[in-house]
């Protein structure tokens, strides 16, 4: 079965790699190279416009000329070769995954990991921090959505990929990241000292919040992993036995997920063949996701709340909610994530992820870059955040008197 995830990709720092654009399982067979044990050359199928000389050419010399010859592991070669080939491609989103990084990908999903709890992804060709997961080392510790790092301990990130980035970032629960910071609105840089720890991504918390003689849910979706569509029913159904009379859904700091969640989660809020999200592949060629038709929240007025850590499968179902049912989104500008990748799963326990389309809102807008612009703007500051003070929440509690 072919699953299509949307993360900002990123990489959840956490034992491993992470977090990645807007995916979808697909397999597909490709030709396999198992394990490169020397120079061979087994192409398959190999495309009659491209000359591989050089590559070889380049490959044999530095076989016969680098000093540490005996030192070789070919099997990383293959791996940087490839990395080096996407990277031409100029598209962040566009990766490969060698097999312990599949695998740790692969589990993110699932929720349980261990690392610092950020996603942490490429932005202006900065190491740039996406979202701290709530109630992770990276939170407690007071990393923020758009937090630049500038160093791993003593390595510069300028020049990293985001894979090199991740793999000094990450590490086994109880050891200690220094990681030096620069944010918007500082005149200098900070350490921030983090010590790792098992990550156990939440995925909903549901609270009744009284305002007068009213009552409102606070339903806040952290992930749209495997499970988020199963643990959404469960709030949905104790907000419709409840005597809530209206919902807000907070969304900040929400990097994503299966994109089939967020399509079931917009639909108990949308009735039938409406509109959720449609894929473009520039061809000419468009696939639209549709609201199975729930519909049981339809009657409850909404506000959603976003921050520069909501993305991509957030983006969408915030952007599906504003543009059907003229909800208003409070808070800061979304991430802008707005492609869709195909991972294809290769050989040896490989992976490669392609960037195959960008995906539009309900009204035709692509906010690829650009983020969802709130309809209310409330910024949170240092001294909120030091008295723990939500302004953006009591907007939204104010919206709904």
């Amino acid at each position: 079965m072919k699953r299509k995830f949307l993360f900002a990709i990123l990489f959840i720092v956490i034992a491993g790699l992470i977090f990645g654009g807007g995916y979808w399982y697909g397999q597909n067979s490709r030709p396999a190279i198992e394990r490169v044990t020397g120079l061979q050359n087994l192409e398959q199928n190999k495309v009659p416009a491209v000359d591989f000389s050089l590559f070889w050419d380049a490959w044999v010399r530095v076989q016969e000329k680098f000093v540490n010859r005996g030192q070789f592991n070919y099997q990383k070669m293959v791996y940087g070769a490839i990395t080096g080939m996407l990277s031409a491609l100029n598209d962040p989103y566009t990766v490969f995954m060698t097999p312990e990084e599949n695998k740790d990908f692969s589990q993110s999903l699932q929720g349980n990991l261990e690392g610092i709890g950020a996603e942490v992804g490429m932005r202006k060709g900065m190491v740039t921090v996406i979202s701290p997961l709530a109630d992770s080392p990276a939170m407690k510790a007071g990393l923020k959505a758009g937090d630049k790092i500038l160093k791993v301990g003593d390595k510069i990130t300028a020049g990293l990929s985001i894979d090199e980035a991740v793999s000094l970032i990450r590490g086994p629960k109880g050891t200690e990241v220094l990681l030096i910071i620069a944010r918007d609105g500082w005149s200098e840089t900070k350490e921030f000292k983090i010590t790792r720890a098992v990550i156990n991504i939440p995925i909903v918390k549901l609270e009744m919040k009284p305002i007068g003689d009213k009552t409102v849910a606070y339903l806040a979706l952290y992930h749209f992993t495997d499970n988020a569509t199963a643990e959404f029913q469960k709030a949905a159904q104790q907000i419709l036995t409840s005597k809530a009379e209206g919902i807000i859904l907070d969304l900040r700091n929400n990097p994503g997920g299966y994109l089939e969640s967020a399509v079931d989660i917009a639909s108990w809020f949308l009735p039938q063949d409406q509109m959720v999200v449609s894929e473009d592949y520039g061809n000419g060629k468009k696939i639209e996701h549709k609201s199975s038709g729930i519909n049981k929240l339809a009657s409850y007025q909404v506000v959603v709340l976003i921050n520069q850590g909501s993305a991509s499968a957030s983006e969408i179902l915030a952007g599906a909610l504003r543009d059907n049912k003229k909800v208003k989104l409070v808070g800061e500008k979304s991430f802008g994530k707005g492609s869709v990748q195909e991972l294809q799963q290769l050989a040896g326990g490989t992976s490669l992820k392609i960037t195959v389309a960008k995906w539009l809102t309900p009204s035709g807008h692509s906010i690829m870059d650009d983020g969802l612009e709130p309809d209310v703007k409330v910024e949170i500051t240092l001294s909120d955040v030091e008295n723990s003070r939500d302004p953006q929440l009591d907007k939204a509690l104010e919206l709904l008197k």
